[in-house]
């Protein structure tokens, strides 16, 4: 595991050569927030990197509830009994292995690895706009029905999930890029996507922290350039 601190945010980083998966602890005066659980083995190292902190997690909060972010949710939970866990309303279904879409959602299949055996249950479900300590949360719908992500009002860090990727190439969610195709290959719509990113960089964060690849530092002129390419990606790609 690799541990990257920006800021207030310390991106942890596991298989960071093969197939990196984040997950993040956001620094607090009351505690550390934890945005995603990773894989199933990545407790051990969750609770390393939390002590060398020297905090306790009090808060866990899920960008969305695909298996390469919610992986250790049960054994953390069990860890940390008290620390209350957080996920958007709509994707707080699919953490229950619920893929079936709601009234008025485009008739796309929801993809990726869905958990099926998640036995934790969400205490607060998160609407746009919501607070979560020092973090403002941001439905950014694309990647699943119900993805958010989660803006530190205090630095303007942005914690996106997988809207957006780094690894590879900076790339909106659902735009494939050959060196690692897996979060397009995950996404369940692509032009929602595009339209989350666009809300996304208008906050014009200081710092791009996403699931799966390298923290970018005033990430703005990426996240624009991104955006151009998923344009002209959609306008001559069928729709699907």
């Amino acid at each position: 595991m690799r541990i990257v601190q920006v800021q207030h945010v310390y991106q942890l980083t596991f298989m960071p050569r093969f197939f990196p998966v984040n997950c993040y602890l956001v620094e607090e005066k009351e505690g550390l927030t934890l945005i995603d659980a990773g894989l199933p083995y990545s407790t051990h190292g969750i609770e390393r990197a939390a002590a060398r902190i020297g905090q306790p997690i009090i808060r866990i909060v899920l960008t969305h509830a695909h298996g390469d972010h919610v992986g250790a949710l049960d054994r953390l939970k069990a860890r940390y009994p008290d620390a209350k866990l957080f996920i958007s309303r709509r994707d707080a279904r699919l953490l229950q292995g619920d893929v079936s879409l709601e009234t008025g959602e485009p008739d796309t299949p929801i993809r990726g690895d869905v958990p099926k055996h998640i036995l934790t249950q969400p205490d607060i479900l998160l609407e746009d706009g919501d607070d979560v300590g020092s973090l403002l949360a941001i439905s950014a719908p694309g990647h699943t029905p119900g993805s958010m992500a989660f803006l530190d009002t205090r630095t303007r860090a942005l914690i996106a999930g997988d809207a957006f990727q780094t690894r590879g190439g900076v790339a909106v969610s659902g735009r494939l890029k050959p060196l690692f195709p897996f979060p397009a290959l995950a996404t369940w719509n692509k032009e929602i996507s595009l339209e989350s990113a666009k809300k996304l960089a208008n906050f014009n964060p200081s710092l791009l922290a996403v699931g799966h690849g390298n923290m970018l530092e005033q990430p703005q002129t990426q996240l624009e350039r991104a955006i151009v390419e998923m344009e002209q990606h959609l306008r001559i790609s069928p729709k699907r």
